[in-house]
Formats: C-alpha cells, sequence, structure tokens
C-alpha cells in the first residue's frame, strides 16, 4: 500500500464514513505568522482548500501529494473579498463538503481568522448539520497584525474600546453608531472607498481632525501606511498619488480614533523602516546557497530573488575522484580541506554511492574554509577540526593550517576536493608548508540556463533594486545569460577581486563586502540602505527605492 493509501486509510479509520474538517487562520499576508499548531495541521492534510490570496502561504507546509481544489480556478473578487470560489461562496463549501463526506481529512485555510470569517461561519454550520466533526486553528486576524504592523497600536493606557467595522458590507446603523462613539474605530474598506467612508464617519459626528491611518498590503514587503485626519485623507491619498489606481478596489486597513497611534507612527512604523524594506534583491546563487542569504535579506524587510547564474556537474572523469574517497578509507591522508559548500555535496555523493558515511573521516582531520562550508559538514555528521580565525577564504585558511610536522604527523598528504575552475592559491600555500597534496577535481562548474524572460527584462531594465554578487563568476555569468544591470541598480560585491570584475563589465560598484562573507555582505547593502534612509529623512524627502529612481518612458504622441 502506498503512503497515501495507508493515510487515506488511517484517516478513514479516525472518521469513519466522514471525515474531518479544519478551519484554518492563515493570517494577514506574512508568511512567518502562520502559527506551530496551523503548519501541525497542514502537513496532515488529505484535502487543501484556501482562499487564493494565501495558497502561497500555506501551500509549502501540506505535503507533496495533497489535494488542491481551486488552485488556479478561484480568484478574488474586484473587492478582494476573501473565501470566493469560481461562481460564489458555496461552492469553497461544496467542494470542502464533498472531501470530508469522503472520510477525508480537509484543511480550510482564510485570510486572517476564521472567527472574523463569515463564510467560514456558515461553511462551520453546515459541517455541524452534517454530523462532520471539525476544529479551528486561530489564526492573526488582519484588523490586528495589520496595524501591529505599521505601527499603530490599537489600545493606549486609557483603555479605549476598540470597534471593528467591514465597510463594504456596513449600513447607516454601524456609521451611526460609530461616528457617536468614542471608540478607536478599525476599517476594513475598499482602497478607492476610503475617502468615502471617512465622510460617513464625519457625518455621523466624528471630528474632521480625527487622526487616521490607512495601510495597503499589511504585513508584506509591499505594506504602504499614509497618515491623516478623517477630513484630509481624500488629499493625502490624491497628493500620494495613490487614487485613481489599477488595484483601487483593493482592500485596506484604516485606523480612526483620538487615541490610536496615528500620530506616533514615525516613531513605531518599525515594519516599513526596516533598511532594505520592499528591495527587489537579486541573488545570483543556486538555491541551495541562497537559502539561508535569502532568509537574511528577507529580516531586512528586502524580497529576494533566487537567480541561479551556476550549474554544478560531476566532473568529466571521475576516476581521480574515486581514487581519492578510496584513499581516505586506507589511511592515505592526514588532512582533507573542503572550500565550499559544493564540495561537500560531491564528497557526501561519492561516500553514498559506496554505502560510506561520517564514520569513515574517523583519524582524519577535517579544514573548512567558511561558517557555510562548516555548517555543510556538521549537517553531514563531522565537526571540523579547523576553521579559519579571521578571513574566510584560502587565504584565511593558509594562516591558521599547520605546518607540516614529521614528528607528530604521520602521514604528510592532504585531499583537497575542489572545482575545476578554483585558484591555486590553496595548494601552493599547503605545499610551501611542507605538505604533499591531492587537488582533486570534485565537480564542474558551468554556466546555468537563462532566467525566465520577465526575469531578464527586470535586470536591464531596472526592476531590480540591487544585486548581490558574491564571486567573479556570478558576475561574467548573470551578464552572459540575462545581460546588464541596469544602472539605477546597487551593485554590491563580496570583495576586490569581484569588483574588478564587475567594474570591467561595465558595472558601478556601490557596496562592498568588509570581509569575504555573504553575510557580511548582505549586512552591508543593509547599512547602505539604512544610510540613504536617514539621507532622506534629513532631507525631508520620501523614501526611494532605487528602482523607483528609473526614468520613466516618454508615452508617444497620438494624432
Amino acid at each position: 500500500m502506498s503512503p497515501t493509501a495507508a493515510q487515506s486509510s488511517t484517516t478513514q479509520h479516525l472518521y469513519g464514513a466522514h471525515g474531518h474538517v479544519t478551519f484554518l487562520g492563515a493570517g494577514p499576508g506574512d508568511p512567518g505568522l502562520l502559527t506551530l499548531s496551523a503548519v501541525e495541521a497542514l502537513a496532515r492534510a488529505d484535502v487543501l482548500v484556501a482562499d487564493p490570496q494565501v495558497h502561497g502561504i500555506v501551500r509549502p507546509h501540506a505535503r507533496a501529494g495533497v489535494d488542491t481544489p481551486l488552485r488556479e480556478a478561484a480568484q478574488p473578487d474586484s473587492a478582494g473579498t476573501p473565501s470566493t470560489g469560481p461562481s460564489g461562496t458555496g461552492d469553497w463549501a461544496n467542494i470542502v463538503m464533498a472531501a470530508a463526506r469522503s472520510g477525508k481529512r480537509v484543511v480550510r485555510a482564510v485570510v486572517g481568522d476564521p472567527g472574523l470569517d463569515a463564510d467560514a461561519a456558515q461553511e462551520m454550520l453546515a459541517c455541524v448539520a452534517e454530523g462532520i466533526t471539525f476544529e479551528v486553528v486561530p489564526g492573526v486576524a488582519t484588523a490586528v497584525g495589520v496595524p501591529a504592523y505599521a505601527g499603530v497600536p490599537l489600545r493606549d493606557a486609557h483603555g479605549t474600546d476598540v470597534r471593528l467595522i467591514d465597510a463594504r458590507t456596513a449600513d447607516d446603523r454601524c456609521w451611526t453608531e460609530s461616528g457617536a462613539s468614542d471608540a478607536t474605530l478599525v476599517v476594513t474598506v475598499a482602497l478607492d472607498s476610503v475617502a468615502a467612508a471617512a465622510g460617513e464617519l464625519v457625518a455621523a459626528g466624528r471630528k474632521p481632525d480625527t487622526p487616521l491611518s490607512v495601510t495597503l498590503a499589511g504585513t508584506t514587503t509591499r505594506q504602504r501606511t499614509w497618515t491623516g485626519t478623517l477630513g484630509s485623507i481624500a488629499q493625502v491619498l490624491k497628493a500620494a498619488k495613490v487614487l485613481p489606481a489599477s488595484d483601487g478596489g483593493q482592500p485596506v486597513i484604516a485606523v480612526v480614533g483620538e487615541r490610536s497611534a496615528p500620530a506616533h507612527r514615525e516613531q513605531l512604523a518599525w515594519f516599513e523602516s526596516k533598511p532594505l524594506f520592499g528591495w527587489q534583491v537579486l541573488v545570483p546563487r543556486t538555491k541551495e546557497q541562497a537559502a539561508s542569504l535569502s532568509d537574511q535579506l528577507r529580516s531586512y524587510g528586502a524580497v529576494p530573488a533566487e537567480v541561479p547564474t551556476i550549474a554544478v556537474e560531476p566532473p568529466r572523469t571521475p576516476q581521480q575522484m574515486e581514487r581519492a574517497v578510496k584513499g581516505l578509507v586506507t589511511g592515505r591522508y592526514e588532512w582533507i580541506a573542503f572550500t565550499s559548500v559544493n564540495a561537500v555535496k560531491a564528497v557526501r555523493e561519492k561516500f553514498e554511492e559506496y554505502g560510506l558515511d561520517a564514520r569513515a573521516f574517523a583519524g582524519i582531520k577535517v579544514a573548512a574554509v567558511g561558517e557555510q562550508t562548516a555548517a555543510s559538514l556538521v549537517e553531514f555528521g563531522v565537526k571540523p577540526d579547523l576553521v579559519p580565525s579571521g578571513e574566510q577564504s584560502a587565504a584565511g585558511l593558509l594562516e591558521d593550517w599547520p605546518p607540516y610536522d614529521p614528528v607528530f604527523d604521520p602521514i604528510d598528504r592532504v585531499f583537497l576536493p575542489r572545482a575545476d575552475i578554483a585558484t591555486e592559491t590553496l595548494v601552493a600555500g599547503l605545499i610551501e608548508l611542507g605538505w604533499e597534496v591531492d587537488d582533486v577535481t570534485a565537480y564542474r562548474t558551468v554556466r546555468a540556463s537563462p532566467p525566465p524572460a520577465e526575469t531578464r527584462e527586470a535586470i536591464k531594465g531596472g526592476g531590480f533594486d540591487a544585486v548581490l554578487f558574491t564571486s567573479s563568476s556570478t558576475v561574467r555569468n548573470l551578464v552572459g545569460i540575462a545581460g546588464k544591470p541596469h544602472n539605477v541598480t546597487i551593485i554590491a560585491c563580496i570583495g576586490p577581486a569581484t569588483a574588478k570584475t564587475a567594474e570591467e563589465h561595465g558595472l558601478r560598484v556601490d557596496v562592498m563586502s568588509p570581509e569575504p562573507s555573504v553575510h557580511k555582505l548582505a549586512e552591508a547593502l543593509a547599512d547602505y540602505g539604512q544610510k540613504r534612509r536617514a539621507e532622506a529623512a534629513e532631507a525631508g524627502e520620501p523614501v526611494k527605492r532605487p528602482s523607483e529612481k528609473r526614468p520613466t518612458r516618454r508615452r508617444a504622441r497620438t494624432s
């Protein structure tokens, strides 16, 4: 029986003829706001029915074989209303119920929190009517999460009441009661209806000078927030050229209140003030290499785009590598030196081919050129004996490498698995220290295939705010497969050699890492972004991303 069939059989045993439905809140948009319980529920799901707005957030946490009906067919309506299927809300409920009747474990994922989703409530009642068990996994409510990310606390020391309003369904009574109260109002409203909602509140008794904040795409790196008053918000949005806009019907969160914090937003806007907030950053590395770097960039508010420029392939003649691995087992080497994550991967794959594991390194000293390579070894089950204490490079490794001592070193040979285009620095340095070196090509690096056309256009047209070059080969290969980055794009290089290559290709180098480390390079770019923000603030100018300063194309005149 296949794993999928076995899981389905287990589910049938637990729930009998009827399955089980988990109503799950996916939060307002930031994937990091999913709860642990949500992740666990997604991993157990047979069927995933998700609002289109959160499908990309929840799908990565579901198992490979999960059924995802309506993944492409379902689209949000013009107002961005959650839980609307191809032919209306009923279609979602019908799909959920049909899957549950067949004994499946269904996860129904909605934007925000299920407790504030009227359609989810109707689907829960449908489960009750048919005797289908269900549970609710709460999520971060949009009305709470978005103001928090916008730096707008909803309550203060005075304990102000908070009232939630959906302007898209509010009636006259709702506006009248809200206008007469002094509660802080959290209003879900279409972007192009903000001014109308403000007018309703003024007409109902709220003062025109009541503070107001409006947040679009909250909790995502597209988030934008404007502040004003009920009387001025229309002009604020107009001056910011927000309206009219193609996304004018997109829901936003507006916070209205005397004691809510729009007035303090400049001090409290922690999310939008991140140094690289909203920056589209190109990371030209393989997906495996780029993962930790992309996570670091996201912590600075950036949106990383991983574009492989180098593909790793086995050596053309594997015999040299095979002899070296056998030499590891037979005691030919005193040391093995890893100069990249790819070298670790190549040796690990060869070990697996021979049925070996990390125990084959017993009695052999292991060196790693830097922290990432060391981490890859630890994941393999090997703790390096030597990692450079200073510069993470071949030169740094040589500075800490001990000279060969015939009294204390029974063997004088080092195994160096590396790329076919690696430099001779390490080999020459080890020989100078008295060691014999088996310099073995463990893998080849070749130019990767070109990225999709839209990515190439973004690179050449200034769609990216920055690009991180981590080696000279990434410069040459990116230009070769995608073209030269636009001159508005910030170019960040890991060291002088990489910077020289970038300049030889006609690129202006804006940021240089203080040391040859990808994480230090990301830090240097964040420092650069923070400096730009500070300069804009000092000049009293709005903070703009580099890509926003592209020259706009003039429209052709029409007769």
